[in-house]
């Protein structure tokens, strides 16, 4: 009977390693809005359909392809198209005083259309704005609320540091390349530039709508011009069998019905 029992003790403990030692860990660098919107909502389906552990560091697309770019990470995660992702990858290299030169190889696995919707604070009454408005907000041209029918109280634009995939779309998009408005606040996440907002009621800010969604904070969306963008995950040349595993899962059915 002793015999028996240990050697059932012995075959768990082996088959235990066994199970801990074949977990495959996937490392993806990059977009805050698909690390908060995409994967950490969905890790436990993402194991139980694949047998991944996914580590994310959520540093921004810029930050995120330079990562790639240096072989730290086999995967990059981008809330913008390939090109402008590269794009961001040199702002945030300029910003830290280095250059990058990107692998001519690049693989654009695209995983999702998101939204970037404008936020204000909820006591805000403003809640439309137009293209022509936002430009100035950002830029500088508006500094106060009352030139778009709001109250008698400073604007607070609240932005991501350069390199943000959310920045440049927005920048692009609804502010046609023109610069942000000097001292204009910059944060890391998205998270932050929620509370920003929701502390101060002359802030405005641009964040993806599914984040908005899962926690709105003390901040609103108002209405104005619709911005779609890409969310993806970037590979240099075809994938490795994890990371393929990952981009099969989101392109699956039961993926895809996740991301609805």
């Amino acid at each position: 009977m002793r015999i028996r029992i240990l050697s059932s003790l012995l075959l768990a403990a082996v088959t235990g390693f066994s199970v801990t030692a074949l977990a495959e860990t996937l490392e993806i660098s990059g977009s805050t809005t698909v690390q908060k919107g995409v994967i950490e909502p969905n890790l436990g389906a993402i194991k139980a359909a694949t047998g991944l552990e996914v580590k994310f560091a959520g540093v921004g697309t810029g930050k995120g392809m330079i990562a790639l770019f240096e072989g730290k990470v086999p995967v990059a995660a981008a809330s913008e198209s390939l090109e402008a992702a590269v794009n961001s990858a040199k702002k945030a290299a300029e910003e830290s005083g280095k250059a990058v030169s990107a692998p001519a190889d690049l693989q654009f696995h695209e995983i999702k259309v998101d939204s970037i919707v404008v936020i204000v604070n909820k006591d805000n009454p403003v809640d439309a704005l137009t293209k022509a408005q936002l430009k100035d907000i950002n830029s500088g041209k508006v500094k106060n609320w009352k030139e778009v029918g709001g109250p008698d109280l400073p604007v607070k634009v609240v932005t991501s540091q350069p390199g943000s995939a959310t920045r440049a779309v927005f920048q692009k998009q609804i502010m046609d390349g023109a610069d942000y408005i000097p001292g204009v606040i910059e944060v890391r996440t998205t998270r932050e530039e929620l509370n920003e907002v929701s502390k101060d009621k002359g802030g405005i800010g641009a964040v993806s709508e599914d984040f908005f969604t899962q926690n709105p904070g003390k901040s609103k969306t108002v209405k104005a011009p619709t911005i779609k963008r890409p969310l993806a995950l970037i590979t240099v040349g075809k994938p490795k069998p994890e990371a393929q595993k990952l981009i099969d899962f989101f392109k699956s059915a039961e993926g895809k019905k996740l991301l609805k």
